[in-house]
């Protein structure tokens, strides 16, 4: 082992008030030498695989995380191969074509089994709204009602998911709004749980890219979904929605965002979680919408996910003993470093959940938001 590696390891560490062998919850204990110089070379690639590796543990994982991303040092301490992954995002499209498909194949199909498991009564996989929860499921509930009042949807209307997940909150506005509705998603073990799920209810569910829609709806929602369509694609995606939408629809857009301007995602996460996803930016979404639609509502939850991060955490912990054997020992580590790590960024505030209600004209005498 180098010891001027684990100084300058050490040091960093010191900066972010984390001490090595210390008792905190934010410290950690490295019972692999190899751990300065893996973290020193790959960045925040090689701190989640040496995590998943068994190199180091922490007392509180999103605790440790969070003290990193508070000090900045994910902004001072990159990886080699972040390079290439910046000159890719300048010179493909990773999200057309069969790259598109990725994100569905790798993280969305690995089962309904774990998601089952993890996301509650509802699969809804995106940050519940707690203004009023005291638990996950009513925060789920409560995050679906509120899209359908901030549509304004009403029985008879025709209404379009881009991203429907598993169904629900298409099966939610079917039933308690007396909506009919189309819902596009990319994953086949989604599209089939969805299919059944919404079984007797005017509701439609197609594997199909987002792109080949072409056809009218009074109101349409996206959920969890403008993640992984890329900043080359914004523009597309906005123009989709603008040809299907009604004149005087309304589109309201759930995404998480990120406070800067990027083209790619944090290395981890694209190898081991979300491939060629990025997170937008505020500008982003203004520029790739600007003429096509009226800033209607812009509604700022991010908080609201830290807590529903933390209680994915503890249904996923409570499970594992019962889920298949192919979620072994490696796989919970990459898995509980993906939610600490999650949390951490809602935490410290790097990351936002933004939902926006847009207009093709203006609403006429004013739009007035619910919350």
């Amino acid at each position: 082992m180098d010891a001027g590696l684990q100084r300058r390891v050490e040091a960093l560490l010191q900066e972010a008030d984390i001490t090595p062998g210390g008792d905190r919850p934010q410290d950690l204990d490295i019972l692999d030498p190899r751990f300065y110089a893996r973290v020193l070379a790959d960045g925040s690639l090689g701190l989640g695989e040496s995590y998943m590796e068994g190199w180091w543990q922490a007392h509180s994982l999103d605790g440790l995380l969070t003290h990193l991303l508070d000090a900045r040092l994910d902004e001072r301490v990159h990886g080699g191969g972040e390079v290439w992954d910046a000159l890719k995002a300048k010179l493909f499209n990773l999200q057309s074509g069969q790259g598109s498909y990725e994100v569905g194949k790798r993280h969305y199909d690995l089962g309904n089994d774990l998601y089952q498991a993890m996301l509650g009564k509802r699969l809804v996989y995106s940050c519940g709204y707690w203004r009023d929860a005291s638990n996950l499921d009513q925060a789920q509930e409560a995050k679906l009602e509120l899209i359908c009042r901030k549509l304004g949807l009403r029985p008879g209307m025709r209404v379009l998911d881009i991203g429907c997940g598993w169904g629900e909150a298409l099966k939610y506005a079917a039933e308690r709004h007396g909506v009919e509705g189309v819902g596009v998603t990319i994953s086949q073990e989604q599209a089939g749980f969805a299919r059944q799920l919404c079984a007797g209810l005017p509701v439609e569910i197609r594997l199909q890219d987002y792109r080949e829609l072409d056809e009218p709806f009074d109101a349409i929602l996206s959920v969890g979904m403008f993640e992984h369509v890329g900043v080359k694609n914004y523009r597309r995606y906005f123009e989709v929605a603008r040809r299907c939408l009604g004149d005087e629809g309304l589109f309201l857009l759930h995404s998480i965002g990120t406070n800067i301007s990027r083209d790619r995602t944090d290395p981890w996460i694209a190898k081991y979680i979300f491939p060629n996803s990025m997170l937008p930016s505020a500008a982003q979404i203004t520029h790739a919408m600007e003429g096509l639609f009226v800033l209607e509502d812009w509604h700022n939850f991010g908080t609201d996910y830290d807590r529903t991060l933390q209680a994915w955490r503890d249904n996923i912990e409570a499970a594992w003993e019962q889920l298949d054997a192919r979620y072994d020992e490696h796989f919970r580590r990459m898995w509980r470093f993906y939610l600490a790590a999650s949390m951490a960024t809602f935490r410290t505030r790097h990351s936002q959940l933004w939902q926006l209600v847009l207009s093709p004209r203006g609403v006429r005498g004013g739009y007035l938001s619910p919350r």
